[in-house]
């Protein structure tokens, strides 16, 4: 099985109003969308050295020298905090806010990570660096989910073996396959 990506379409699903009645405050939507479809937010934690940081841009590279270099990557720090990941964990949680997820962005970040999922058991799913080896330990430190990218898609391809060994390890129920496109430097209109 091949995936070639062309271009991605991104929509918003209509979810209910919120009640301004049961919401804390910070989550409250501004008076003019309570009547009307809001759309529903999913909480991100990314973690680089064991830090919570906004990376854009591009990618991480592996050379430590040069992961945030511009040069190397195209990717950039937008946003970086002391405040931990259990701390925006419990925040989520207490703003009942689902569906979001917890990214290891390179190595560092396994205690970091253990802690928000601790903060919000079951609430958060996990990514980054997670085989069929590991993915019911995280499931075990309290991830809803484990996220695959690179373990499953190689060189352009599913690596059907790899997948059946994570459906094995945590059923199919409890894995979140990414699939993340990148235009080819080769293709600058996005057609091919």
């Amino acid at each position: 099985l091949s995936i070639k990506c062309r271009s991605i379409n991104l929509s918003f699903q209509p979810s209910l109003p919120l009640n301004a009645t049961s919401q804390p405050f910070s989550s409250l939507p501004p008076k003019s969308l309570l009547n009307k479809p809001t759309m529903k937010f999913r909480p991100c934690i990314d973690l680089h050295a064991g830090q919570v940081k906004q990376i854009i841009g591009s990618t991480l590279s592996d050379d430590k020298q040069n992961a945030l270099s511009a040069s190397a990557s195209h990717a950039s720090e937008n946003f970086s905090t002391d405040r931990p990941a259990s701390s925006y964990a419990r925040t989520y949680q207490n703003d009942g806010l689902t569906g979001g997820h917890v990214i290891m962005l390179g190595p560092g970040n396994v205690e970091a990570a253990k802690a928000a999922l601790a903060a919000y058991p079951g609430g958060l799913q996990i990514g980054g660096g997670i085989t069929a080896e590991n993915a019911k330990e995280w499931i075990d430190y309290g991830a809803s989910h484990v996220i695959v990218t690179s373990y499953v898609f190689r060189n352009g391809e599913i690596d059907m073996g790899r997948l059946k060994c994570l459906v094995d390890a945590i059923g199919k129920e409890k894995l979140v396959l990414d699939l993340s496109c990148r235009r080819k430097p080769e293709d600058a209109e996005g057609k091919g």
